[in-house]
């Protein structure tokens, strides 16, 4: 399974041991995610140091492993689709439209995000946790 994630799966897995970061290290699914999400995790850093009670060195570690299972896709891979994301997620969250543009650009089967707005979007499959663990455990 192909699933572009959404920053905010990626800050909850570094926030707290949970379900969220056991279904990113698993093995067998393929992950991607825009490689500007990445500096929107360095600029949530302190936060999530509070939340999580890591030091930012631990946190860097923790990014580190959840990475080895998670392929960045740069910006000029996702730039030619975001007008179409735009279109789709503009008038909604403009800050969504990387992850639109993302899930248009790379053969994938849908967006993880605990996100509700993205419900909205109806061109491509979208997951919050719950329907993925479904899914997973009926797989």
């Amino acid at each position: 399974m192909r699933i572009v994630v959404d920053t905010n799966i990626l800050i909850s897995s570094l926030i707290k041991d949970s379900i969220t970061r056991e279904i990113l290290l698993l093995p067998y699914m393929d992950f991607y995610l825009p490689e500007f999400a990445l500096e929107e995790v360095e600029a949530h850093k302190v936060k999530i140091s509070k939340l999580s009670g890591l030091s930012p060195d631990e946190i860097d570690f923790s990014l580190d492993l959840l990475l080895e299972n998670i392929s960045i896709v740069p910006a000029q891979t996702i730039r030619p689709y975001l007008k179409e994301a735009e279109k789709i997620i503009g008038d909604i969250d403009p800050e969504d439209i990387p992850f639109i543009a993302l899930a248009l650009a790379v053969d994938n089967d849908g967006i993880w995000t605990n996100d509700k707005h993205f419900k909205k979007v109806r061109k491509i499959k979208i997951w919050n946790t719950p329907e993925l663990l479904a899914y997973i455990k009926k797989s």
